[in-house]
């Protein structure tokens, strides 16, 4: 796995995660990261629209393309 991935595997785990959460959660997988790959790859994914930020913690984005769906095939 690539370190975007183990990095969204971690939060999908921990659900809510600062960067310390998740550098101790890859050390407890066996995946060791450097402070800068995982500052370089977090931004990377808020850029991507793929977490949030929130008061220092990160999270899944959530998708509301269910809610859209929904919405579309009842629209009138």
């Amino acid at each position: 796995m690539d370190t975007r991935g183990w990095v969204l595997k971690a939060i999908e785990t921990l659900r809510f995660a600062s960067e310390k959460d998740i550098v101790r959660w890859l050390d407890e997988e066996g995946e060791s990261l450097s402070k800068d790959e995982l500052q370089r790859t977090l931004e990377r994914l808020l850029q991507e629209g793929y977490l949030e930020l929130k008061n220092d913690l990160f999270r899944l984005k959530h998708k509301n393309s269910s809610h859209s769906a929904f919405d579309n095939l009842f629209k009138d």
